[in-house]
């Protein structure tokens, strides 16, 4: 039987992307996000392309919603061999003292309360099956904070610590934890960030051939590819001119983008 990996946020960006090469690479998805439309979308064409697909329509801030929509699943859908906790954002990038609180709240509640709720949906069924692979999307904004980068950089810090912690409480079993941190990635981010100014968000990536959804994507599955007595506890992953969250070399005949 197929594996079958659970990803939220799939309907975008790197939960996307995500979604396609797990598909391409034989499993079975779970995929789940806010906007119906798109969720059908993607399931058509994973698909066509050979996977079996069952979608979930919620929000990960809703509890009860995520606790029903789990309790929804049937069958082999039951059993998820991994989980890809990819649903996230930023919005804003003001000093702390001027930050907007409904942007800190959904922030807080989709980065870290939205993950902690499939963890504690999904990880039972793992731990029960002594079997299964927990993949978290961090940051590299996780590392170290920025200018007005606050809350967004708080929720990344505590998704390492969290990701620290599920490996920790997990080393009896066989299931496998992976704090995943990218870099500058070229999806729909930074418009999500600047509310939806697209000039403001394509500046973020001037001079910079950034990552795409694909490249972090490519290091997922290799996480979870890994034989069963590797772990691949944590992985940064970086343009090749970024050093860092605040190191980046930026050169304007650098206009070669996959996206």
């Amino acid at each position: 039987m197929k594996k079958i990996a659970l990803i939220t946020g799939a309907t975008s960006g790197i939960g996307q992307a995500c979604a396609r090469r797990f598909a391409t690479g034989g499993y079975d998805l779970i995929i789940t996000g806010r906007n119906r439309e798109k969720l059908e979308a993607l399931q058509q064409e994973l698909r066509t392309a050979g996977a079996d697909v069952c979608l979930l329509c919620f929000d990960v801030r809703d509890r009860e919603a995520s606790r029903a929509a789990v309790a929804s699943l049937g069958g082999k859908w039951c059993q998820v061999d991994v989980l890809i906790n990819n649903a996230g954002l930023a919005r804003g990038l003001e000093p702390e003292y001027e930050g907007n609180f409904t942007d800190w709240d959904e922030m807080i509640d989709t980065n870290v309360k939205g993950l902690l709720t499939m963890t504690r949906l999904i990880v039972p069924g793992m731990v029960q099956r002594n079997r299964g692979h927990v993949i978290n999307i961090g940051s590299v904004a996780g590392d170290a904070a920025y200018a007005g980068g606050n809350v967004y950089c708080a929720t990344k810090a505590a998704v390492k610590a969290i990701t620290d912690g599920l490996r920790i409480d997990l080393v009896n079993t066989r299931v496998r934890v992976t704090n995943l941190k990218p870099g500058l990635v070229e999806t729909n981010f930074s418009n999500v960030r600047f509310h939806g100014d697209n000039d403001r968000a394509a500046g973020v990536y001037d001079g910079i051939r950034p990552l795409t959804g694909d490249d972090i994507a490519d290091v997922a599955f290799y996480a979870a590819a890994a034989p069963e007595h590797v772990q691949i506890a944590e992985v940064l992953v970086l343009a090749t001119h970024q050093a860092s969250g605040t190191v980046i070399s930026r050169d304007a005949s650098r206009t070669e983008s996959l996206t």
